[in-house]
């Protein structure tokens, strides 16, 4: 299990969403590159980074940001967050991201994913954010009609390498993650499922951790990590434990 620590840039910089509501940001650090550089010195291995303000304008906006973490950090990096065409793709996967996340496009567009992640093999995931069992688009300004379980199906066998898959209701809000849901997700498809939204404390770390959720990849936190009520080293020692059990 991965536990994903999570840096969310709006305006350069590091924030975090209640409920994706942009109006409803507390900003943590005005250094998106030494937040990256604390995460990979408290022993995480994995980073995950999301364009906020490009998710709503469709392009990349805080391109300089992600740069500065990629010169700073070793560990491996998925960026989301206004990648909706292949230039912008591979432009990231030039500048060293591991692995990049389509969100609005995969509802739009899934031959776009489809071509990509056959191009890029293991490079390409894909972001689904419900809200009420329903997919959100354009930053979650907008409420699709199709269901998490029905776009994921679209990508079954297309080399896709994972779908992040948030349950807005309780992003940013410390409620807990909703475990059932993408469960139920990582049951229904082949491909791995990683759990976002709500991560609120070492008992959902604990969760993860249990026999029900082994199909899942892992997990983003944020708020948790930035407010003290996860500790990294004892979460990080948890999942240590468990892969050597």
């Amino acid at each position: 299990m991965i536990l994903f620590p999570a840096i969310d840039l709006k305006n350069g910089q590091c924030v975090r969403l209640e409920q994706g509501d942009m109006a409803r940001a507390t900003v943590f650090n005005l250094d998106p590159a030494a937040q990256a550089r604390s995460f990979q010195e408290q022993g995480f291995t994995y980073l995950h980074v999301v364009d906020l303000d490009g998710a709503f304008a469709g392009k990349p906006i805080n391109a300089q940001a992600v740069e500065a973490m990629l010169k700073t950090v070793t560990m491996p990096v998925q960026l989301g967050g206004g990648i909706r065409d292949m230039a912008t793709l591979e432009a990231w996967l030039d500048k060293g991201i591991t692995r990049v996340i389509i969100g609005t496009a995969a509802v739009r567009d899934p031959a776009f994913v489809k071509e990509a992640a056959k191009k890029y093999p293991g490079r390409v995931a894909v972001g689904l954010d419900a809200r009420d069992g329903k997919v959100a688009v354009e930053g979650w300004a907008e409420t699709s009609t199709v269901t998490a379980l029905d776009i994921a199906r679209r990508f079954e066998d297309a080399g896709v390498a994972a779908i992040i898959f948030t349950d807005i209701a309780r992003d940013g809000l410390l409620k807990g993650l909703n475990l059932d849901a993408t469960i139920a997700l990582a049951d229904a498809i082949s491909i791995p499922v990683i759990a976002s939204g709500g991560l609120a404390s070492i008992d959902d770390v604990k969760a993860m951790l249990a026999p029900r959720a082994q199909r899942l990849e892992g997990a983003i936190s944020g708020r948790a990590l930035y407010d003290g009520r996860i500790d990294p080293a004892e979460a990080l020692a948890l999942i240590k434990a468990a892969k050597a059990g």
